[in-house]
């Protein structure tokens, strides 16, 4: 093998084989070159150490009996490495194999120690991960036809009864307009203008099946589509007509309230115990239903035929509950 890569050997070696707590020394690396063949001693190794450190590689020297060296600042600093495995693990549209495969290469920015620290003790909440091993595809696909502005033609999942994967619609082929992508609630979504629906609509992007790019040019994307706003709207509450409404919530909902709505929402103390806090939601079922998860906690306090609507459903919920 040619001398003339040895530099860059080294800089693989001081990479991959380093850090603050596993240093390498001289006759180190000079051994690790020769296991591959290359011919080095410690002085030219050396000086190529000091070329990477004029380059602007942040190489550490720690000086005492003999001299050793490791990477010191690298492109992700271990807590952002930590933080991209853990989020890709708890992603729910990757899938296992991808997972762990996506999280070796994210650690390997850390070198080898600290990725086996890393992948040793990354610890999520087990949860129904996507068994869509072509998500990658289908995501960099989604991309390519967004910024080509190019229609993209799929089928889409479902399940039966059975839990088998079934396609909609009898194996309907949907023609799609992709404009963005959202991720929300650990799942990746496309939204974009289908022509089966005449409108825009979501798809979530791992129950896309049999993709295919076309030459079609997409459905323009309205001048005064805001995807932000169609989101929260979407995903917050759903589909549903867009009101302004009033909430009544102890104190120790706060948080809650913050979470769901987010840290602009407006609040206003009630009395010592209780706030209003007024939020902008899709009023539909979905809406209702998370206001019962907090079974009473939070009162709707208007407007009235909000209010009205939410009490005829418990009404209704409580009928059934009677009748069972």
């Amino acid at each position: 093998m040619s001398n003339k890569s040895r530099i860059l050997y080294i800089l693989r070696y001081l990479e991959t084989q380093t850090d603050e707590n596993h240093p390498a020394a001289i006759a180190d690396i000079v051994a690790y070159l020769g296991s591959i063949g290359i011919k080095a001693d410690r002085r030219n190794v050396s000086a190529d150490i000091e070329l990477l450190m004029e380059y602007g590689i942040d190489i550490i020297c720690n000086t005492g009996r003999r001299n050793e060296y490791f990477i010191g600042e690298r492109i992700f600093e271990l807590p952002e490495v930590k933080l991209l495995a853990d989020a890709v693990e708890a992603s729910l549209f990757i899938s296992p194999n991808k997972s762990m495969a996506l999280k070796k290469k994210i650690t390997a920015l850390a070198g080898v120690h600290q990725a086996e620290e890393i992948l040793s003790n990354t610890h999520v909440e087990l949860r129904a991960k996507s068994t869509n091993e072509m998500f990658y595809i289908i995501a960099d696909m989604l991309r390519n036809a967004i910024s080509s502005q190019k229609q993209i033609h799929f089928k889409y999942y479902d399940y039966d009864s059975s839990k088998q994967k079934i396609f909609k619609h009898n194996g309907q082929v949907y023609e799609f307009s992709p404009y963005g992508l959202i991720w929300n609630g650990d799942n990746y979504y496309a939204i974009g203008h289908s022509e089966s629906h005449g409108k825009i609509i979501t798809f979530r992007a791992d129950m896309i099946a049999m993709p295919t790019m076309t030459d079609i040019p997409a459905i323009p994307c309205p001048k005064d589509f805001d995807i932000s706003a169609y989101a929260n709207s979407v995903f917050r509450m759903y589909d549903g007509p867009m009101r302004e409404v009033t909430l009544k919530c102890p104190n120790s909902l706060m948080r809650k309230i913050v979470d769901r709505f987010g840290e602009a929402v407006p609040v206003e103390a009630v009395d010592t115990e209780h706030f209003h806090a007024v939020v902008t939601v899709a009023v539909s079922k979905t809406f209702f239903g998370w206001v019962f998860t907090y079974c009473g906690e939070i009162e709707i306090a208007g407007p009235q035929e909000v209010r009205e609507e939410y009490l005829r459903m418990a009404r209704i919920i409580a009928g059934k509950s009677e009748k069972e």
